[in-house]
């Protein structure tokens, strides 16, 4: 027993060998049971929600906070166990209210706590975000699937500002009220800077209050065609028909003409059949009539369809089909225009009519030598 004491007596840089296992079996107790306290942590925390919705399970709600719980539970088990430990004096360090290495590791650690609490913060905002999603999806209205995700954005912006304010004056001891008037005289400076980024902010006011579309509308900006898949402070994004991601300014978005291609009660399709030149008047006008008839018997095909005999090509002779389909679904909308050319090109086939494509014709002339 006693050459037990007096190995865990023995010391090194200023501690016993005591104080080091002490330090180590409080850093293994927290590795261990992290998951099993931040499990905990999380169950107390979802029990205060559940007596607002029920439309999150427990287990997804320890998905979204189990890293940020598991972090702050190492770094409160850090702190006991680092506490446990002293400095050696032979270093000779100043204490933590003067400037030196104290300090540092001092401030550097409650850096690194807020920050993990004001991490845990916004992961609570992303489970009302969620809860708040799941109730907007049960509402015909798309407006409220349109502004949660912004909603959601403006409070993670908030919860950042003031866990920014609290580290200032918490941990830096900053004097947060002077500093909020120097932000003020220097506002203008920060405007100019920002000026765009303030342009895009009142655009997404504009686009919430105008609604010129909401979030699943599909709309075309300039050359870019897709559907609204979110409205953030400073862009929207756009999934194409191509299945790219387009990210578009919102100041663009108000700016410049937009089409709202979702509010269409019909959708219109034009183009033109070439045949060759040689093809006879009859032939044409049977074509044009066949063509006629199948529109005018379509289900989904209204009654204001043109098919006409319109152009002399540089190398065929032109039919123009216009017309429209009774859907705002893209989908259906080309599963019509499909059916409508599988039928053109029966009937071209079944009148011995064909298509035109670009030719050129070559005529030499053969010139006679004269004598004289």
């Amino acid at each position: 027993m006693e050459e037990l004491n007096e190995l865990l007596n023995f010391q090194f840089l200023g501690n016993t060998l005591e104080k080091y296992c002490w330090f180590v079996g409080i850093l293994i107790f927290g590795i261990i049971f992290k998951r099993l306290l931040s499990k905990f942590s999380s169950k107390l925390l979802y029990r205060l929600f559940k007596r607002y919705s029920n439309e999150m399970s427990s287990e997804n709600f320890f998905l979204i906070l189990h890293k940020p719980f598991t972090t702050l539970i190492l770094l409160i088990f850090f702190y006991i166990a680092i506490n446990q430990l002293k400095y050696p004096d032979a270093w000779k360090l100043v204490t933590r209210d003067e400037f030196g290495l104290k300090m540092l590791l001092d401030k550097a650690f409650q850096i690194i706590f807020f920050s993990t609490v004001i991490w845990i913060m916004l992961r609570i905002v992303d489970v009302i975000g969620v809860i708040l999603k799941k109730k907007a999806d049960k509402t015909e209205s798309k407006s409220d699937d349109q502004i949660v995700p912004f909603l959601i954005d403006a409070l993670k912006v908030v919860v950042v500002i003031i866990g920014l304010f609290v580290i200032l004056g918490t941990v830096l001891q900053l004097n947060v009220g002077s500093l909020v008037a120097g932000l003020g005289i220097g506002g203008l400076a920060i405007a100019l800077a920002a000026k765009e980024t303030i342009e895009n902010l009142l655009g997404s006011f504009t686009i919430f209050l105008d609604k010129p579309f909401v979030q699943g509308d599909l709309v075309k900006v300039n050359d870019i065609t897709g559907v609204v898949e979110k409205v953030g402070f400073r862009s929207t994004r756009i999934r194409t028909l191509e299945k790219t991601f387009v990210t578009i300014p919102n100041k663009k978005m108000v700016d410049t003409e937009l089409d709202n291609l979702s509010l269409r009660t019909f959708q219109r399709a034009k183009f033109t059949i070439d045949l060759k030149y040689n093809t006879p008047p009859q032939k044409i006008r049977l074509i044009t009539d066949e063509i006629n008839t199948f529109l005018s018997s379509h289900p989904s095909t209204n009654s204001d369809h043109q098919v006409k005999f319109s152009d002399f090509g540089s190398s065929s002779l032109m039919i123009l089909v216009i017309f429209f389909v009774a859907s705002t679904e893209y989908d259906i909308f080309l599963n019509v225009k499909e059916e409508v050319n599988f039928k053109i090109m029966e009937i071209m086939a079944k009148h011995q009519a064909e298509f035109a494509y670009p030719t050129r014709s070559l005529i030499i002339e053969k010139t006679q030598d004269q004598s004289f």
